[in-house]
């Protein structure tokens, strides 16, 4: 197993995707992708569903691989690492949030947002310590011991967007990440995943539909029929 080293991150991008590829079956999903995101940058990625979007995203992450192009992420390289290796890489340098929340059901909603320090050999009173500062912050103080399926849908993302910033990772992904949030508790969501970026200088990649969403960014990535039709520089 070539695992990814600790200090892998340079003064380079956070992520960079070079002329990616792929395709569901003889469906194409992106077609030569490219797109950079550096260090303290938000980039959000728009366009009409079917575009390509959750596609990007599992590839930036390294859940899936392209078919074509490469993909560099925390300055290393997807192609030289194996399924286990990008697994490491994810937990400690990366924060994922998908759509639904996809925790694991039969966990404590405390143990799920531990999940990341726990895999990656935390101390498990220190990690479960971690995991309600993390719930208290998306206002889920009082749920820990709940299991997913006691939940509603915005309470399960939010949880999601808690164990995603635990690690406090130096890239976020994050897939309509308040789409089932009320206006409050979206903005507040929003707040705590922008400061990955404003405050502790990662990056942060937003998938959206929200047009306001989408306005929080520094770069508006909007892509159709798997192809980037264009590149907006917001701030």
């Amino acid at each position: 197993m070539n695992l990814p080293r600790d200090d892998a991150t340079g003064p380079g991008p956070a992520l960079a995707l070079r002329s990616v590829s792929h395709a569901y079956s003889r469906t194409p999903a992106l077609r030569e992708v490219s797109l950079t995101v550096e260090p303290g940058e938000v980039v959000a990625v728009t366009g009409p569903s079917g575009c390509g979007k959750s596609t990007l995203l599992h590839v930036a992450a390294g859940l899936l691989v392209p078919q074509a192009g490469s993909v560099d992420l925390l300055g290393t390289d997807l192609h030289d690492l194996d399924e286990t290796a990008r697994a490491v890489l994810r937990r400690r340098g990366v924060g994922i949030v998908l759509q639904y929340g996809q925790l694991v059901p039969d966990m404590t909603l405390e143990d799920n947002v531990a999940l990341p320090l726990l895999l990656d050999g935390g101390d498990l009173a220190a990690s479960r310590t971690a995991a309600r500062d993390a719930l208290a912050r998306v206002g889920l103080e009082q749920a820990g011991q709940a299991v997913p399926e006691e939940l509603s849908g915005g309470q399960a993302q939010r949880a999601a967007i808690a164990r995603a910033l635990i690690t406090s990772p130096r890239l976020l992904l994050a897939d309509e990440p308040v789409a089932s949030l009320d206006a409050v508790a979206a903005a507040d969501a929003l707040d705590l995943m922008l400061a990955v970026a404003r405050r502790d200088g990662g990056a942060v990649v937003l998938v959206t539909h929200d047009n306001l969403v989408a306005a929080t960014a520094d770069r508006e990535v909007r892509l159709r029929e798997g192809r980037v039709e264009r590149e907006t520089v917001l701030r």
